[in-house]
């Protein structure tokens, strides 16, 4: 035991000096006491915005009610940061918000709805909230899934918009406990059409949509089961046909960024030590990817959000190294440390 309480103290103590010394800013920016995780982390009319999960555990409360509620913080210079929203729904485990900007440059959160009974999972019912001005949001309603291609069961896990339509990979859950993964489309963020299935084995769910600079849509995908390793996926318009790529590393919250046409980071759970990290990668689009840079974090942690500012990318992510319970964190990293 005290063996490896010295191994975190000393793994702490590394990861700020390296901070410091690669001129790395790293920052708690909410803590009340309870678990914060699952973040997102946007820049919205001149402000930027971080959302997560806000709740007493990861799942439920002392009573042994889900009661997962969102939290959405803003700031306007990227230090000081004030809550803006926190907002729940009755008999629903709300989690995962997720933002983006609507083409009618409206802040959407996305977020998943989970309905619990007694402890026992029972629907998932994805929802949306919209502001425009960044300080007012919408409640929570239910997103509609048209094409017969939910079940009940479903999760919309995060939109990315490209001209002008929004694409999410939504995961639903099966009878027998695996996890079917499908591509949807929206104009509204409201309603959402089938564009494809996509035929991903041992249970997909998490997520993450972006486009390159000449419009294909690149996949990342977490796997539950089977050997657990990440799933990265290109197409191009409509986006019915794709090309699948087996990772190396399995991943937990996966995002990632195009910093250039030749440079995207990405972010995860580590799973090659006991104590859990927040990690970034490098890659050059393909399915190969190397450790660029760990995050200060350990225990329950991962779940980033990128923001390119200036010279700079910011990542937020929640980590539980510092604090019994998990807190949420933004780091300033200079760009220049990701170019090889």
């Amino acid at each position: 035991m005290k063996k490896q309480i010295l191994f975190i103290f000393l793994t702490i103590f590394s990861f700020t000096l390296f901070s410091q010394n690669n001129c790395v800013q790293v920052k708690k920016i909410w803590d009340n006491g309870k678990h914060n995780a699952f973040t997102s982390l946007i820049k919205f009319k001149d402000a930027y915005y971080c959302s997560f999960r806000e709740g007493d555990s990861h799942i439920f409360d002392s009573s042994g009610k889900a009661e997962g509620k969102v939290r959405i913080l803003k700031s306007t210079d990227g230090e000081n940061w004030k809550s803006v929203a926190l907002f729940g729904k009755d008999n629903y485990d709300l989690r995962d918000p997720k933002l983006s900007v609507t083409p009618d440059n409206r802040l959407m959160v996305t977020i998943g709805g989970s309905i619990y009974e007694e402890k026992k999972l029972t629907g998932r019912i994805p929802q949306v909230s919209f502001s425009k001005d960044g300080e007012n949001f919408s409640k929570p309603a239910p997103v509609k899934i048209r094409n017969n291609a939910g079940n009940g069961m479903d999760w919309i896990w995060r939109v990315t918009w490209h001209n002008d339509v929004g694409y999410t990979a939504m995961y639903s859950m099966t009878a027998n406990r695996d996890a079917c993964l499908s591509l949807l489309s929206t104009e509204d963020g409201i309603n959402y059409d089938l564009v494809t299935k996509l035929d991903i084995p041992d249970f997909p769910n998490e997520a993450t949509v972006r486009f390159d600079s000449v419009g294909d849509m690149i996949m990342m995908v977490r796997r539950e089961t089977g050997d657990q390793m990440g799933y990265l996926g290109k197409s191009r318009f409509p986006y019915t046909a794709w090309t699948w790529k087996k990772m190396d590393i399995r991943l937990g919250g996966p995002d990632f960024i195009h910093v250039n046409d030749s440079l995207v980071v990405m972010g995860t759970r580590s799973h090659y030590t006991s104590f859990a990290k927040t990690v970034l990668l490098t890659g050059n689009g393909t399915e190969k990817f190397q450790e660029a840079y760990v995050l200060p974090s350990g225990g329950d942690t991962s779940y980033p959000g990128f923001v390119i500012e200036r010279d700079q990318l910011w990542v937020s992510y929640y980590s539980s190294h510092l604090t019994p319970l998990a807190s949420i964190y933004l780091a300033k990293i200079p760009l220049t440390m990701f170019v090889r």
